[in-house]
C-alpha cells in the first residue's frame, strides 16, 4: 500500500519589539516573558502555544518532536513530517535501503522502515505470473490462489481478453471469460442447442438443460421425477399410464411396472395383484386355483357352487 506523508506546519515564530521607555517605568505587566524560563522575549523569536509564549529553547525542549532518524528535535524552524505518530526532519525522511528523499513522494511502509516505491516492488512486491514483471505498489492487480497477475496481464486463453472483474473459469493451464469457455468447453442442450453452464442431467447419454429435459406428452420438467420412456421417448409417470399401460379389470386403473408392481395376466386380461380376487367372495386369488364363468373369476369354492 501506497502512501503520502502529512506535512505539520512549523509554529509561527514572532519576534517581541522592544518597547521605547525607560526600564524603569516598566511595569510588572508590561513584561513580556517566556512562560516556562520567564526571561524576556523582548527582541528575541518566539513561540504561541494555546495563546502562550515560550522561546524558542523552552518551546523546543517541551513540545518539539524526536526525528525517527537522527533522533534530534524538530526545531520551529524547521518542518515535521509526520507518519503514524512518527516524525522526521524534512532533510531526514529517505528511503531506508537506496537513501532517496520520500519527501512529497510515494512511499511504503515495511517492518518500520520507509521504503520508496521502487526498492519496495523489488524485494517485496509480488511478481506476474505472466510476464514476470514486478506487480508495483499502488497499481491495480489480479489475485487466483496465491498467484498475481498485471489486470494487463490477466486475459481469457481464447479470446486475449483482459478479464478483469468479470466472471471466469480456470481450465487445464488456463482461464477463460465465460463467453469463450462456453463455446469452447460447455455440453449443447439437445433441445434447444444453448450452452449448458451449470446443473444439466444427462439421458440416453445426451445433455439436457433441467428447464428442457420435459414429457413429451404433457410437457411437464422431468428432472428431479421419476419417468419412464418409449421408443426413447420421456414420460411422466401419468402420461405414460394413460397413453400406454395396460388398465386392470378390476379397477380400470392402469398398471405400472414402475417400483417392481406386480400384475396377474389371464387370457390376454390383466389384474394388479391386489384386484386380481373372487367376482363373488372378493378372496384374493394370487397363488390360487380358480375358475372362470363368463367374464367373472371365481375361487373354487364359489365355481363350484355354481
Amino acid at each position: 500500500m501506497l502512501w503520502w506523508l502529512r506535512l505539520s506546519p512549523a509554529p509561527v515564530v514572532s519576534y517581541a519589539l522592544a518597547l521605547r521607555q525607560s526600564v524603569t517605568t516598566m511595569s510588572a505587566r508590561e513584561r513580556f516573558d517566556c512562560h516556562y524560563c520567564k526571561d524576556s522575549l523582548l527582541g528575541k523569536k518566539y513561540i504561541m502555544k494555546e495563546d502562550t509564549q515560550y522561546c524558542t529553547k523552552c518551546f523546543e525542549n517541551l513540545f518539539a518532536n524526536c526525528c525517527q532518524s537522527c533522533s534530534q528535535p524538530i526545531g520551529a524552524n524547521c518542518k515535521d513530517l509526520s507518519y503514524k505518530d512518527r516524525h522526521w526532519h524534512e532533510e531526514c525522511f529517505k528511503c531506508s535501503k537506496c537513501s532517496r528523499s520520500l519527501v512529497e513522494k510515494a512511499f511504503a511502509a515495511k517492518d518500520d522502515l520507509m521504503l520508496c516505491t521502487e526498492c519496495y516492488a523489488h524485494d517485496y512486491s509480488s511478481k506476474c505470473a505472466t510476464c514476470k514483471k514486478t506487480v508495483m505498489p499502488g497499481s491495480r492487480k489480479m489475485e487466483f490462489k496465491g498467484n498475481s497477475w498485471h489486470e494487463t496481464c490477466f486475459l481469457c486463453h481464447r479470446c486475449q481478453q483482459p478479464i478483469g472483474t468479470k466472471s471466469f473459469i480456470p481450465k487445464d493451464d488456463g482461464f477463460y471469460c465465460v463467453g469463450c469457455f462456453e463455446k469452447q468447453f460447455a455440453y449443447q442442450c439437445c433441445a434447444c442447442k444453448k450452452s449448458i453452464t451449470t446443473g444439466g442431467v444427462t439421458y440416453q447419454d445426451k445433455p439436457w438443460h433441467r428447464e428442457c429435459f420435459l414429457c413429451i406428452g404433457c410437457r411437464k420438467q422431468l428432472s428431479g421425477q421419476r419417468f419412464t420412456s418409449r421408443e426413447n421417448y420421456p414420460y411422466c409417470l401419468e402420461c405414460f399410464s394413460e397413453l400406454y399401460a395396460k388398465k386392470c379389470v378390476g379397477c380400470t386403473k392402469p398398471i405400472t411396472s414402475l417400483a417392481g408392481a406386480k400384475y396377474v395376466s389371464f387370457e390376454e386380461r390383466q389384474w394388479h395383484s391386489e384386484c386380481f380376487t373372487c367376482g363373488q367372495c372378493s378372496m384374493s386369488l394370487v397363488g390360487r386355483g380358480f375358475l372362470t364363468q363368463r367374464d367373472n373369476i371365481l375361487c373354487t369354492d364359489c365355481g363350484r357352487e355354481k
